[in-house]
């Protein structure tokens, strides 16, 4: 109830309103600029796998924004690097990570993010874009819509300063302020943001604006709420002093459970710093550097309810995929830093 409390008016209020916005107001060519499976290789996967650098994002709050732009037409593999990449390199949590658990290991999270999201998004797209191609045919032939029919009639951009201000209160929300002076500035950006959708769009973009927030919120927060319950008490009932004695090599075991208790267990952004330095013992030399860096990349950036929402937004077979790469990567990604370190 703490985290629903807290995280939810703070963090996931502005993130399904941001989705909301790109849904709603932004024109499909522009995202598919960026996310679409036409885009060239270089600008959307360096576009998609440093996102997470300028958004204070945890495995909860990126999955509206994912949805939004999967919805506007990103192509799966764009879409999922975004999706791994906005928490697994949030730019506080790496900084945090280099000063209190070693610039070494901060620097070998940056740069094993920014990889595993290229490669999470280039086999992604591997696997699953020639098939969407082919239904997409498919469903244009079968529907034979003129293409005067198809154009899409929203605006073309989202004034920046409208997207600025939403990225505020994110931000603002999950700073590390005391609750007034957060409060304060939360309220205002909300505010300039409420004055901003009246002077700039028409009553029918507002509708569709609030439409897509809801729709959104609706489809994704009942999961969440099962999520974190369940993973809450898996957190609870977690044999931490037995897990413990795992960890003491960078093998494939260790790194593997790290793996999987880091794709299972809810981490808020930056808590995932103290988890692995205390919890699990990385300061006193408890943990091997491996699986350290194994739960640091598929803690922040999955979670059992995160797994749930991705399941109900792309399907069980992509969601699968993504899973499994997410677990097998940070695993293989903390065996060969270990080898490193060592």
């Amino acid at each position: 109830m703490e985290y629903l409390s807290a995280h939810v008016l703070t963090c996931l209020i502005p993130a399904f309103f941001i989705a909301g916005a790109i849904a709603a107001l932004l024109q499909r060519e522009a995202v598919l600029k960026y996310f679409g499976r036409d885009a060239p290789k270089w600008l959307c996967y360096s576009v998609a796998s440093t996102s997470g650098t300028i958004l204070a994002v945890c495995s909860c709050t990126i999955l509206p924004m994912f949805a939004g732009i999967h919805r506007r037409g990103a192509g799966i593999g764009p879409a999922t690097a975004f999706l791994f990449a906005g928490p697994a390199i949030n730019l506080l949590a790496v900084v945090l990570t280099a000063r209190v658990l070693g610039l070494e290991l901060g620097a070998a999270r940056i740069a094993a993010a920014v990889s595993m999201a290229v490669i999470i998004g280039l086999v992604m797209a591997a696997v699953f874009e020639r098939g969407e191609r082919v239904a997409e045919r498919a469903a244009a032939q079968a529907c034979a819509i003129p293409e005067s029919e198809g154009v899409d009639e929203r605006p073309g951009y989202i004034p920046p300063l409208f997207v600025g201000v939403l990225v505020a209160v994110l931000l603002a929300a999950t700073s590390g302020l005391a609750i007034l002076p957060k409060a304060v500035i939360v309220g205002i950006l909300v505010l300039a943001s409420a004055w901003l959708l009246m002077r700039y769009f028409t009553d029918g973009e507002k509708a569709s604006f609030f439409g897509e927030t809801w729709w959104l919120t609706k489809r994704i927060f009942p999961l969440l709420l099962v999520g974190t319950f369940v993973a809450g008490i898996i957190g609870y009932y977690l044999p931490v002093e037995l897990i413990r004695m795992v960890f003491g090599e960078s093998d494939f075991a260790a790194c593997f459970v790290a793996s999987m208790i880091g794709a299972l267990l809810y981490m808020p952004t930056l808590l995932e710093v103290p988890i692995v330095g205390t919890m699990f013992g990385y300061s006193t030399g408890a943990m091997a550097p491996g699986p350290a860096l194994a739960l640091l990349l598929a803690g922040p950036s999955m979670s059992l309810p995160n797994m749930i929402v991705i399941w109900r937004i792309i399907g069980s077979k992509r969601a699968a995929v993504y899973i499994t790469l997410v677990v097998l990567l940070s695993t293989l990604m903390g065996m060969i830093y270990g080898m490193v370190a060592s």
